[in-house]
């Protein structure tokens, strides 16, 4: 369940992700997989090869895309979520929802 964005952010994630932009999408997240959890990234691009390259810097493998719809993403959460946002300067966006 995602909560905690206005449409306006989700609207510009996806022309973000439509340009072929890396693009960074954090919110509220409750999943019993991760009860530890309280939030997720969604890093997107349409460009599947700039998408690739973007994870592999940070460890995440290709097979972990989420491709089921119009927007290609990586979900990002827990340490790993926490580390890739500290090194790419967006733990503001995180700390919303920590």
């Amino acid at each position: 369940m995602a909560f905690g964005i206005k449409r306006s952010q989700l609207n510009e994630w996806k022309s973000e992700v439509e340009a072929g932009q890396i693009a960074f999408l954090t919110h509220y997240w409750l999943d019993p997989r991760f009860p530890n959890e309280k939030s997720v990234t969604k890093v997107g691009c349409k460009d599947l090869q700039k998408l690739i390259a973007w994870g592999s810097k940070y460890g995440l493998k290709a097979e972990w895309i989420h491709v089921r719809d119009a927007y290609p993403h990586f979900d990002l959460i827990g340490d790993k979520q926490r580390m890739i946002m500290k090194q790419e300067g967006r733990m503001k966006e995180l700390k919303k929802f920590l």
